[in-house]
């Protein structure tokens, strides 16, 4: 078992974690706000398009009745017929199922994005473990969920109860009505409870969705020890990593020490910083460090100069200038080139007496 596995998981997840989630198919999402979206465009196609909605199928009831009287009168195809009458009923709920199709697909793009995995719907065997099921069933988030239902059921049913008790005064003047009147009056009162109705799912939506998204966060935090194991899978061992960095060190410093031999002077502090410095008027526009280093890489460079003939020269400020704020294979800043100059000098004379 890996060793995280019974570590506290403090941690927010890494963008990483959250990449392999959403491949799962894993995200916050509430399906409560798909229903109550499907709900509030059937809500509002019905407002805006109700009655002629109704006035349509009444005729197309009236049409499929008087078809029927008629085929049977004549002995007619009666499969033509139901083709018919079914294409009709057809025309008119096909818009509001693909309006409330939309709404559905445009809700969930909004909460998750464009997503598509596979791997929910992979054949698992856990699936069909009886031990695992049962786990599922009583878990935390079967129970969370059931609580959810219980309690959108409990709350939009009291909300339809007070709006239906609010019209128990109206019902004795119903019998002095017509049926049409009735009808209308019948049809009003189910808008009004369905619209309170609306009202408050949304809201359980709203609060279902923060929900959702905060069980999503707790459920990707990670261990200490997690965040340690993605780290070495992205980035690589650590110890391996050091190893190579140490193995670069010791190359860029052999190649270093190799260009010592090639300076026209090392400059000293004397003890701790040692600076070489090598200048070709051919090929540099300024005197360029070739090598560099403190306490004891210093004494290696004053070591492999005085090896090779490469003159020493003392300057504490200059040295600690060079060394602090000139990298390797850089050209030594305007400020330096008099104090440079003036030591190049000393050592090119020197280098002429001994010549001559």
């Amino acid at each position: 078992m890996p060793e995280g596995s019974f570590q506290e998981k403090t941690e927010k997840a890494t963008p990483k974690r959250r990449a392999e989630a959403r491949q799962k198919g894993q995200v916050a999402r509430s399906r409560e706000l798909s229903s109550v979206a499907v709900l509030g465009v059937a809500l509002i196609l019905f407002y805006f398009a109700g009655a002629w909605l109704v006035d349509q199928l009444g005729r197309e009831v009236s049409t499929s009745i008087g078809a029927i009287a008629a085929r049977a009168r004549q002995d007619a195809d009666m499969a033509t017929w139901a083709l018919q009458s079914g294409w009709g009923y057809l025309r008119l709920i096909l818009p509001i199922m693909g309006a409330v199709a939309v709404a559905a697909i445009v809700v969930n793009l909004l909460q998750v994005g464009f997503l598509f995995s596979s791997e929910p719907v992979m054949p698992q065997l856990s699936r069909i473990d009886p031990l695992k099921g049962a786990q599922r069933l009583f878990s935390r988030q079967s129970l969370a969920e059931l609580l959810k239902s219980l309690g959108k059921i409990a709350v939009v049913g009291w909300v339809a109860y007070l709006t239906l008790k609010g019209e128990m005064d109206k019902l004795p003047p119903l019998v002095d009505l017509s049926c049409g009147q009735i009808s209308l009056y019948l049809g009003n009162t189910m808008v009004k409870v369905m619209v309170r109705g609306f009202w408050v799912m949304l809201v359980l939506a709203l609060l279902d969705y923060g929900y959702q998204r905060w069980e999503y966060e707790r459920n990707l935090m990670m261990s200490k020890q997690e965040l340690k194991e993605e780290y070495r899978q992205t980035e690589g061992d650590p110890l391996i990593r050091g190893r190579i960095r140490s193995i670069r060190r010791a190359m860029a410093r052999r190649r270093m020490m190799a260009e010592v031999p090639k300076a026209d002077v090392v400059i000293t502090n004397p003890e701790h910083v040692a600076v070489a410095l090598r200048y070709d008027a051919k090929t540099m526009a300024a005197p360029t460090v070739v090598a560099k280093g403190a306490n004891l890489l210093a004494q290696r460079i004053k070591d492999v100069a005085r090896e090779h003939g490469v003159p020493l020269m003392e300057d504490k400020p200059l040295a600690q200038n060079l060394y602090r704020w000139v990298n390797v294979g850089a050209e030594i800043p305007a400020a330096l080139y008099r104090a440079v100059a003036a030591i190049l000098a000393h050592v090119y004379r020197l280098k002429g007496r001994m010549s001559a």
